[in-house]
């Protein structure tokens, strides 16, 4: 089910590659579709946002049903379970004080000369967050409403929208509503897919526009993102999941096992690698990834995802070991190392990074605080989690004196005449007494 390379190898550059390339391939049809999607909804406005929802998720919906009204989600706190309701607050919490850390202020310097300069930084006014409808609306990702809504709330944006797709009775999962409540979001929407997408946007009737749409999807979801992506901010184009795990001789092959599945079972594309500088951990492992895909009910999703981008790569030292998941640029790094603290320095690419033998992946996805929107299919190497800095725009400011002016003036003309653009010379020249041209 899992093929064992050994590193350095050209069998080890191909699988390499294999991961580091794969890719969801979309043909011109479903680009084309996605388009005349988002055309409709900034055309019709609500109209084309229940067309499509009746064709595809909730056959009797309405105008008057797009938006989620208080009522609703009151009658949603008396259906649900008490103890997760208190379980979502402290994953909250966590969340919470984890993004207060990712405040930035504004700042200013001053110069002898009476020079002032700087930097505000301001919250966007409005952010959307896509949250996705989860097998019809029964597994509700509240830990996505979690996660993409509490650093929007930590940034300070005054008008968080929530859009997700309705069940088939026009309904959302009352743990989504109240998850959503809890978080913070002010208004929630019931639209999916491209349209969704596109009333975040561009807005409709129904849905005002935002600036900055966040949060993972579907294919038509991602295509939608990079569609609007210019008119409106987004977080980064969700690839499919995936996790490197770096172990040594003291880590237990059923924890290696357990955190290759939880990624393994998203989806046939995903990756899952365990690096390894211990020849008798590789069989260990090999068993036990067979012994507990055996009990997944999702085992043929995660055999699948094993064995195309699956791997137990043995490397001749655990540095080296660090060097191919610096190449590979996970999503998810762990370190089920004797010493993880002596190996994260060099850590240079990689979402998350997971250390030592009790701290599983899943605690980021859930409860601990980190966020688990992370940048995905190699692109760790530039890109980041998400994070109140996705919320917030910066703004420089310049104020300069008489005295400033007068000694920057000939620099500026300089290298604005240099450029051969003569009117950016000119509105320096003019304040030095130097433009002689007749007005007239």
């Amino acid at each position: 089910m899992v093929p064992v390379v050994n590193y350095p190898s050209v069998e080890a550059e191909r699988f390499l590659s294999a991961v580091t390339g794969r890719q969801v391939v979309v043909d011109a049809q479903l680009e084309k579709q996605v388009q005349e999607i988002l055309e409709a909804v900034r055309r019709d406005g609500d109209e084309a946002l229940v067309d499509f929802t009746r064709r595809f998720d909730a056959p009797d919906f309405t105008k008057a049903r797009i938006r989620v009204s208080p009522e609703e989600i009151d009658e949603a706190y008396a259906t649900v379970d008490p103890g997760l309701v208190a379980v979502i607050r402290k994953a909250r919490d966590n969340i919470h004080r984890f993004h207060e850390h990712q405040r930035s202020s504004s700042w200013f310097t001053t110069h002898a000369d009476g020079c002032y300069m700087g930097q505000m930084v301001r919250p966007v006014s409005a952010a959307g967050l896509y949250v996705p409808g989860g097998q019809g609306g029964e597994t509700p990702l509240v830990s996505t409403v979690l996660m993409t809504a509490v650093p929007a709330v930590v940034a300070g944006v005054v008008d968080i929208a929530m859009v997700t797709p309705p069940r088939r009775d026009g309904t959302l999962n009352p743990y989504l509503l109240v998850a959503a409540r809890e978080a913070g979001v002010h208004r929630i929407h019931k639209v999916g897919s491209a349209w969704a997408v596109a009333a975040l946007a561009y807005g409709t009737e129904s849905v005002p526009p935002v600036d900055v749409v966040v949060g993972p999807g579907n294919i038509y979801v991602t295509l939608a993102k990079k569609m609007v992506s210019g008119r409106v901010g987004i977080d980064g184009l969700a690839g499919p999941s995936e996790v490197v795990v770096i172990a040594d001789r003291t880590a237990d092959p059923r924890f290696v096992a357990a955190d290759l599945l939880s990624q393994a079972e998203h989806d046939p594309m995903a990756s899952a690698v365990c690096l390894t500088d211990d020849a008798e951990l590789v069989n260990s492992v090999l068993a036990a990834l067979e012994s507990q895909t055996r009990e997944l009910p999702r085992q043929d999703i995660a055999r699948e995802a094993l064995s195309r981008y699956g791997a137990v790569i043995l490397t001749r030292s655990l540095e080296e070991a660090v060097e191919v998941a610096n190449r590979l640029a996970p999503e998810h790094l762990e370190l089920l190392c004797e010493d993880p603290w002596a190996l994260l320095p060099r850590v240079q690419n990689a979402g998350a990074v997971f250390m030592g033998a009790h701290t599983p992946e899943a605690l980021g996805d859930y409860f601990a605080g980190p966020n688990h929107v992370l940048p995905t299919s190699g692109t760790a190497r530039f890109a980041s989690a998400l994070s109140v800095e996705t919320f917030v725009k910066k703004t420089t400011v310049l104020a300069y004196s008489r005295e400033a002016f007068v000694r920057d003036a000939p620099a500026v003309a300089a290298l604005a005449a240099l450029e051969r653009l003569d009117a950016h010379a000119r509105s320096v020249q003019v304040r030095m007494g130097q433009d002689n041209r007749p007005s007239g």
